[in-house]
């Protein structure tokens, strides 16, 4: 008991933490555009893999890409699960470059059996970013003037996900129910550089409080006593998002004393999310070998972003990705190392307008990542490092082209805190 309120303990900190502490995890100029970056939402080892999960369905680790996923667990387990990651940035276009480094934690998990065929997740995890920072300097007719822009916020997800078997352990549905918030606020400074001693400041703000669900559906076949395939699917429906939307303008003077400011509550704009859906499958040899594939299609070009229409485009992401475990029961710690590769490649939802042709573009996505599982005493319990490199390659070769390099790291608490030890 002492070592559950301890984990617990440890749990809310984290989460509290997490929730406080904002979130810088990118500096992208592309997160000035929609909800921002979307997160990737896998753990552990699906996150080495190319962010693979629909199809994956193992008993050591939760998965909230399928909700289904959950009831193959064991009736004895308790799952803990957190993961944080530390990134370095380089952006470019034909003429500027600038490099950063950013993190932070970026989800917190549990998950636990209610009955044999029934088990239960809850966490809190991320759904976008917004972390950006430029500005310009202009010269026309006459007057000289710099335009900067800031972004900082991003919407999580606190969830709650049921997952039950429905036919010989080889059928089971899921849903994640799940609550959406965050505040996404886009901040734009105009000063003169001569003949005025003020700023004009204007703040878009958003606030976004509303229900979010996600549905999973997954079936194993086994082919042999040590093998199966796994087919999974996965929905979320659109959502008319419960947001309000707020405009303000400031001015203040250079040193920040503010002199005046207006604000303007936005009505009749609508914000939405699309329609998502997935398909996956994965092959598993026990204890041995893993490989898995993912497909995702959303479709964004019916979502309303403010009083903007046709601003989004529909978005696709392609993963792949393998695990090997040489040996699961050797003394050798390195042939019980799980080692792991995966690619993956997608579209953005966003378009960007080109300064040189003054069209929309979107962008494509690339990306590959290696890692490892690195088994704890106990055997149970792993701590995997996950190391990707994303390249986005915008439509134009005006836009900003990004390459990132980033690091995850992951622990999942595996323990049997339900086994009942018999005496003689």
């Amino acid at each position: 008991m002492l070592k559950f309120k301890k984990f617990i303990f440890l749990g809310v900190m984290m989460l509290t933490h997490l929730v406080v502490s904002g979130q810088n995890n990118t500096s992208s100029p592309y997160t000035r555009l929609g909800y921002g970056d979307l997160a990737n939402r896998s753990f552990g080892a699906g996150r080495a893999m190319g962010g693979v999960g629909i199809g994956l369905r193992s008993p050591k680790q939760i998965n909230p890409m399928n909700p289904a996923s959950y009831s193959c667990m064991d009736s004895l387990t308790f799952i803990f699960d957190f993961g944080a990651s530390l990134q370095s940035a380089k952006y470019s276009d034909e003429t500027n470059k600038y490099k950063d480094l950013n993190g932070n934690i970026e989800y917190l998990a549990i998950q636990f059996p209610i009955t044999r065929w029934l088990a239960m997740s809850a966490g809190l995890l991320p759904y976008s970013y917004v972390g950006y920072e430029f500005g310009q300097a202009t010269e026309e007719n006459g007057l000289s003037y710099t335009n900067t822009y800031s972004g900082t916020g991003g919407l999580n997800q606190v969830y709650a996900g049921l997952s039950i078997d429905i036919w010989k352990k080889r059928l089971a549905v899921g849903a994640n129910f799940g609550f959406l918030f965050g505040n996404i606020e886009h901040n734009q400074n105009l000063y003169f550089t001569e003949g005025t001693s003020y700023v004009n400041q204007r703040t878009q703000r958003l606030e976004v409080r509303d229900l979010k669900m996600d549905f999973g559906l997954q079936y194993t076949h086994p082919v042999s006593a040590t093998e199966s395939l796994t087919f999974g699917a996965t929905f979320s429906p659109s959502n008319k998002l419960n947001a309000k939307a707020y405009d303000m303008m400031a001015k203040k003077s250079q040193s920040g004393t503010l002199i005046e400011t207006a604000t303007d509550t936005l009505r009749n704009v609508a914000y939405d999310l699309p329609n998502s859906f997935g398909i996956g499958a994965s092959y598993v040899k026990a204890n041995h070998i893993l490989v898995a594939a993912d497909f995702l299609y959303e479709t964004w070009s019916k979502a309303r972003y403010g009083t903007n229409a046709g601003d989004f485009q529909n978005r696709y992401r392609i993963a792949v990705g393998a695990e090997y475990e040489p040996e699961h029961d050797a003394k050798n710690f390195f042939k019980r190392v799980r080692y792991r590769a995966g690619a993956h490649f997608g579209d953005s939802y966003v378009k960007a307008t080109s300064v040189a042709d003054n069209k929309s573009y979107g962008y494509k996505e690339y990306g590959v990542s290696v890692g490892m599982g690195l088994p704890l005493m106990d055997y149970r319990s792993l701590v995997n490092v996950a190391f990707e490199y994303v390249k986005v390659k915008p439509g134009h070769v005006s836009m900003v082209d990004e390459q990132y390099f980033r690091v995850t790291l992951n622990y999942t608490f595996n323990e049997r805190w339900f086994f009942k030890f018999k005496l003689d």
